[in-house]
C-alpha cells in the first residue's frame, strides 16, 4: 500500500500543496483538528489514520524510543532544507517505501 502522509503543525504549509500536486493523500494539524495539540494527540492521529507523521520536532524522537507502534516518522532539522528540497525529499521517501515498510521506521531526512 502507498504512504499517506500527515503534517505536524512545524512543517510549512508548502509542502502539503506540493504533495497534493503530485497526487499523494496528505494531511495537515489544521486538517485533522489538531492545532495546539500535544504531540501524542498528533502521533495517535497519524497511527489512526495509517500515515506517516513528517515532522522538524526532535520530540517525535522521543516518543518514537517509547514506542514503535506508529505508521513511521519523517525527520529533518527545520533549517535544513528549502521548501522545495524537503518536498522533493518526501517524494523520493513516497516512491522508495510501502506503507509497511514504514510502519515502526523514522526516516532521517
Amino acid at each position: 500500500m502507498t504512504i499517506r502522509f500527515h503534517l505536524d503543525e512545524h512543517v510549512h504549509p508548502g509542502i502539503a500543496i506540493g504533495l497534493r500536486a503530485h497526487g499523494i493523500d496528505v494531511t495537515t494539524t489544521f486538517d485533522a483538528g489538531l492545532s495546539g495539540g500535544g504531540d501524542p494527540d498528533q502521533l495517535a492521529f497519524a497511527v489512526r489514520e495509517s500515515r506517516v507523521l513528517v515532522t522538524h520536532d526532535r520530540d517525535f524522537l522521543r516518543l518514537h524510543a517509547k514506542t514503535k507502534e506508529h505508521s513511521g516518522i519523517t525527520y529533518c532539522h527545520q533549517q535544513k532544507y528549502s521548501v522545495g528540497q524537503l518536498l522533493h525529499m518526501l517524494h523520493l521517501v513516497y516512491q522508495a517505501y510501502t506503507e509497511e515498510e514504514m510502519y515502526g521506521r523514522i526516516e532521517y531526512l
